[in-house]
């Protein structure tokens, strides 16, 4: 089979060539330059970044005969014997398959022997964290004090597996994922070189689908080309990664922004119907949504999208959503993104996410129009109470400039808090001359299912009541105890919504009243200690009956009582 894949044909051959890794690439020519490298490395980074192109492109420029050297000049006999592997003094091992103390001891063994064609043998040892730990300790001697002529690079992509007697031992570079615009650029070349033609579009696509390694790029391009007919076009590369085209994003969310629930689930099914990958349309949705609150946000920064094209349908998309809507959108996709992970109906928990998302207005729109009868009916009291005081207060003007006193701690207002939320006192005091120990116990017994209900009708809402806790209730309100000022605040921005479920999940319309933790105890403390001096008051006021037959007798003038 003559037919090499693109990407071993287009591997590295010199540093210039490793795309992306300039931090390392830079660092490791000077070291060469200056025969100041060492002799233990570690290449750690996702896969296809380069790291095992990078340890080879290493051994031929150590070894090169024009050293030392930037680049290794691939002319001469050492480079060419290091590219074609007829060299044995450069050893790639698959760690996966050599994870024994036996395959180590035959490495130790060896490494006291000097090399027979190169100047240094160059041991490159790929995803070394397979190793045994038995294995590792055997290697710790070896990889601390090896012989001059031997250098050990070890090849990872789970770094936090190898020992730290090993990582001590050894110079670390992380290489990191390769940008988008990187991996097009490289590919551009290539494709040039090839005499291929692709669109642009089609880059972009691949090099997202790639997630960072130009491997993967390499060969979704490989695939590609081999489905398309002439030149590869975006719809080939959608056709090989079972993406979805950025036409159809922009009908979805659309649709779900317009309510159309109709519309949202047919082009789901059609995409499932295709043969679209469920987790890739919701990989696609999350970023084509994050790329749309960007441009929206901040519309000079084309350049760091991902995965939108700045067209005229996006355009005017972007100006009719809002920045919440988005924001929540992708919420909701994140968590269908968790979810399908871990089903074998991955389409069931797409189509919920698109209900929720779409279905969001109407919710709002009901708890809006009940918030503002609410409000309505409480403003109508509030004036029908205003009123009987002031017709009091005509009927009576002797009374008008005096105050009875009071033995009331003051509090004229509500303290604000630098959180801007105001403690209702007055409306707590009132909830607690009428609480009642079962309503509160009722609430408490329900408390965790209702936390669990919240959770799954807005993950927001739950989030600011789930570390509160039931305080005091009645048959009409309930006090909650949150742990700081802003809990109370980040609470009262999703009140309706709260108050909703809980009145789902009691069967009783509770009106809510938040009051912060050091609040609660000072004013429980107050309420506390007024009953205590209220049933002493009662107390003393029953008089001893022997007392009181002696004041009839004799009067108040001339009664003395001693204790």
């Amino acid at each position: 089979m003559s037919y090499q894949a693109l990407y071993r044909v287009w591997r590295p051959r010199n540093f210039q060539d490793v795309v992306g890794q300039s931090h390392i690439t830079r660092t490791l020519q000077n070291a060469i330059v200056q025969e100041k490298f060492s002799h233990a490395y570690i290449f750690s980074g996702p896969r296809g970044t380069g790291k095992t192109s990078a340890a080879k492109i290493f051994a031929k420029t150590i070894n090169c005969e024009n050293a030392p050297v930037k680049e290794p000049c691939n002319e001469c006999a050492s480079c060419r014997g290091i590219q074609d592997g007829s060299i044995s003094d450069i050893i790639e091992m698959d760690a996966a398959s050599h994870t024994s103390v036996e395959d180590i001891r035959d490495i130790r063994d060896k490494v006291r022997y000097a090399s027979s064609s190169v100047p240094y043998k160059v041991y490159i040892i790929d995803e070394v964290h397979m190793i045994s730990t038995n294995a590792f300790n055997a290697l710790l001697k070896t990889l601390e004090e090896p012989p001059k002529h031997v250098v050990f690079i070890l090849a990872t992509t789970e770094p936090h597996k190898i020992p730290l007697t090993i990582v001590s031992r050894c110079q670390r570079f992380d290489f990191k994922p390769i940008s988008s615009q990187s991996i097009v650029e490289r590919m551009q070349s290539i494709i040039e070189a090839e005499g291929i033609t692709v669109s642009p579009e089609a880059l972009e696509t691949i090099a997202l689908a790639a997630e960072g390694g130009m491997r993967d790029a390499l060969s979704i391009l490989d695939q590609a080309i081999s489905y398309s007919e002439e030149g590869v076009e975006l719809e080939d590369v959608l056709a090989v990664t079972g993406g979805v085209s950025q036409e159809i994003l922009t009908d979805i969310v659309k649709a779900m922004h317009e309510k159309d629930v109709q519309g949202a689930l047919s082009l789901l099914d059609e995409l499932i119907q295709h043969g679209k990958d469920p987790a890739r349309f919701v990989y696609d949705l999350i970023y084509f949504s994050r790329d749309l609150l960007l441009y929206k946000s901040a519309p000079n920064l084309e350049g760091i999208l991902e995965r939108a094209i700045i067209d005229d349908s996006f355009k005017q998309l972007a100006e009719n959503v809002s920045i919440e809507w988005i924001q929540d959108a992708i919420m909701q996709l994140n968590q269908c993104q968790q979810e399908i992970k871990w089903t074998n109906s991955p389409k069931v928990f797409i189509e919920i996410a698109l209900l929720t998302i779409t279905n969001k207005g109407y919710r709002e729109n009901e708890s809006n129009n009940a918030a503002d009868s609410d409000a309505i009916t409480k403003l109508l009291s509030r004036l029908e109470h205003l009123e009987k005081e002031l017709t009091t207060l005509k009927e009576s003007p002797a009374n008008t400039g005096r105050q009875a006193p009071s033995n009331e701690p003051r509090r004229s207002q509500p303290r604000t808090t630098k959180n801007s939320f105001k403690v209702p006192y007055e409306k707590i005091r009132h909830v607690l001359q009428e609480a009642q120990k079962p309503a509160l116990k009722e609430v408490q017994s329900q408390w965790a299912s209702f936390l669990n209900k919240l959770k799954t009708t807005s993950a927001p809402a739950h989030a600011t009541i789930q570390d509160s806790k039931p305080a005091a209730a009645s048959d009409q309100a309930l006090v909650v105890q949150f742990k700081y000022e802003i809990h109370c605040s980040l609470f009262m921005d999703n009140r309706e919504t709260i108050e909703s479920v809980l009145t789902s999940a009691t069967g009783k319309n509770l009106t809510i009243i938040p009051i912060p933790a050091n609040n609660w105890q000072e004013l429980r403390n107050e309420y506390i200690s007024k009953q205590e001096q209220a049933a002493t008051t009662e107390e003393g006021q029953q008089e001893d009956p022997l007392v009181e037959e002696a004041r009839k007798l004799v009067g108040d003038d001339l009664l003395e009582v001693h204790d």
